[in-house]
């Protein structure tokens, strides 16, 4: 049995010294990621192509979260979330290519599509949008991760936990278990390996079985996996 069979997979690195940059953090799940890192007493930095944006962003969560441009965001994270709209995916990751070599980049863009009959899965050439993430960065490690977890739940103040578990799709054993420890200092949360890269397409796309589901229900569905 080799060295990377034996390793814990519950034994995860610790993450509270590092400093998190989210890219597109004045949106509703970028913003809401941040603000529970915060609350987690993470160091966290939110990008956007306004810098008053950003820092208005930062102010109004407080807990020391500073605000940038996305680059200087970048280049000032150890690790960086992609959080903008599946229209804005590949400008946004090829402007910022040249900040990100070196760095864990964790993309939880899902390419979806909207219509009168709800929520779908748009086709990407690579299989996913974090493939493509990938395929765009070669320099950087990217994960998969927070692709199914309710905005509107990470937003809300009044709630002290965020009951989910996340799919970490990496296809670096180090790097995804950081982002699944970047998980774990949620309260209520918990990051889990959901395979590599590979599997990240149907991971994305069960986004928009969720949003189905919370439109029908009224509610904000998430995922919990039993067993492990």
């Amino acid at each position: 049995m080799d060295q990377q069979q034996r390793r814990d997979p519950f034994q995860l690195p610790d993450v509270t010294g590092l400093t998190v940059g989210v890219i597109g953090g004045t949106g509703d799940q970028g913003r809401g990621l941040a603000q529970r890192w915060a609350g987690a007493r993470m160091s966290v930095i939110i990008g956007s192509r306004s810098v008053e944006r950003a820092q208005a962003a930062a102010d109004e969560i407080g807990h020391g979260v500073r605000g940038a441009g996305n680059a200087e965001c970048a280049r000032s994270s150890d690790i960086v979330l992609i959080a903008v709209p599946w229209s804005g995916h590949d400008a946004t990751i090829k402007d910022l290519a040249a900040d990100l070599p070196g760095k864990i980049v964790i993309d939880c863009v899902n390419p979806l599509g909207f219509d009168k009959r709800g929520a779908y899965c748009l086709p990407v050439a690579e299989g996913s949008a974090t493939q493509r993430a990938a395929a765009l960065l070669p320099d950087s490690t990217v994960v998969g991760a927070f692709h199914n977890v309710s905005a509107v739940e990470l937003g809300d103040e009044s709630k002290p936990e965020v009951s989910a578990d996340v799919l970490v799709l990496s296809d670096a054993r180090d790097a995804g278990e950081t982002v699944q420890a970047l998980a774990d200092v949620i309260p209520g949360m918990r990051g889990l390996y959901g395979g590599r890269l590979r599997n990240a397409a149907q991971v994305e796309a069960l986004t928009a079985n969720l949003i189905s589901m919370n439109r029908r229900y009224r509610a904000h569905a998430t995922i919990r996996v039993s067993g492990v």
